[in-house]
C-alpha cells in the first residue's frame, strides 16, 4: 500500500486483486476493455495502482461475471446510474431466462428425436391444399433466431402498409425459410404479402411471383408457434411427406392468418406448410 490520500489510499495491483477477489490478469483485461482502468501507472516500472474506493466497482464486475454477463454488457451497467444499471441487469437476466427456457424445450425435442420416438408427432393433423399463383411484396434478409420475433412482425407491418397503395393484401402474409435459422445459420428468410396480380405493373417496391403449388400443412395455436415447439410441427410435416411417398418441392414456410396480438394461447394463428409433389 502506498498512501497518497489517507481516506482513499492507492493499492498495488496485487493487493487490490486479492481484496477484489480477482486475478491481476483479469484486472489487466478489464483495463483493456475500458471497464476498470488503474488510477496510476508507474512510468518507470509499469506497476499499476488502484484507489481503495474502486473495490466496489471491481467486486460488482466479479458478481456480474458470475451471471455470465459479457464484458460489453457489464460496460453498459457501469456507465449508468444505479436505477438504470439495475434495469440493464434485469433486462439481461430476462433474456437469459428466455434462452434457458428455449434451450430446455429444445433439449426435450432433441431427446425425443434422437431416441426415435414419435411423442407429440401424432398431435399434428397434416392436410393438403392447392395454392394459386400469387404476386407478393417481399422483404428478405439474413437473420439470427433472436431477431425473428421482432423482424417478422415489423416487416409484415411495413409490407401491409405498402400494399395499401395497391388495394391492400389479398391473402394472408407468409414467411419463407430458404435456409435454417439457428445459432450457426442465418437463413435467408423472406416475408411475403400477397397483392392483387392486376396491380403488379404499378409496383415500385420489391415484388415477385410465387408459383402455384400444392402444399402439405398443419395448423398451430399461438402457444405451439413458440420456439422450439414449432420445430416439432416442421418435423411432423416433413415426416408425413416422407411416409406418404411425396417429395418437398420448395422451402418450408409459415402462413400467419390471424391477428397475432389479439390471439390467445389456444387460438389457431399459423400454418406450417411445405410445397409438395
Amino acid at each position: 500500500m502506498t498512501g497518497v490520500e489517507d481516506d482513499d489510499p492507492l493499492l498495488s495491483i496485487g493487493v487490490f486483486a486479492r481484496r477484489a477477489r480477482l486475478s491481476p490478469k483479469a484486472l489487466r483485461l478489464y483495463d483493456r476493455q475500458g471497464l476498470l482502468a488503474p488510477d496510476r501507472v508507474d512510468a518507470a516500472t509499469g506497476y499499476r495502482y488502484y484507489r481503495e474506493s474502486r473495490l466496489a466497482t471491481a467486486r460488482l464486475i466479479v458478481r456480474l461475471r458470475g451471471l455470465d454477463m459479457p464484458l460489453a454488457r457489464i460496460g453498459e451497467v457501469l456507465a449508468v446510474p444505479g436505477p438504470e444499471a439495475a434495469a440493464v441487469v434485469a433486462g439481461y437476466w430476462e433474456g437469459v431466462e428466455r434462452r434457458i427456457t428455449a434451450q430446455r424445450e429444445l433439449a426435450v425435442h432433441l431427446r425425443i428425436q434422437l431416441s426415435g420416438g414419435r411423442e407429440g408427432m401424432d398431435t399434428y393433423k397434416i392436410e393438403q391444399r392447392d395454392v394459386p399463383e400469387q404476386v407478393v411484396l417481399t422483404e428478405r434478409r439474413h437473420v439470427r433466431p433472436e431477431d425473428l420475433p421482432v423482424w417478422i412482425p415489423d416487416a409484415c407491418a411495413r409490407l401491409e402498409e405498402e400494399a395499401k397503395a395497391y388495394e391492400g393484401p389479398v391473402a394472408a402474409p407468409f414467411v419463407v425459410y430458404y435456409g435454417h435459422v439457428n445459432e450457426d445459420s442465418d437463413g435467408p428468410v423472406e416475408v411475403c404479402v400477397p397483392i392483387d396480380p392486376a396491380r403488379e405493373a404499378e409496383v415500385t417496391a420489391p415484388v415477385r411471383t410465387e408459383p402455384a403449388h400444392r402444399e402439405a400443412y398443419t395448423t398451430l395455436t399461438k402457444a405451439q408457434v413458440k420456439y422450439p415447439q414449432i420445430l416439432s410441427a416442421y418435423d411432423a410435416v416433413y415426416q408425413w411427406i416422407e411416409e406418404s411417398g411425396a417429395r418437398a418441392t420448395g422451402p418450408g414456410r409459415e402462413v400467419y392468418f390471424a391477428d397475432w396480438e389479439s390471439a390467445g394461447p389456444a387460438a389457431q394463428v399459423c400454418d406450417i406448410a411445405v410445397p409438395v409433389a
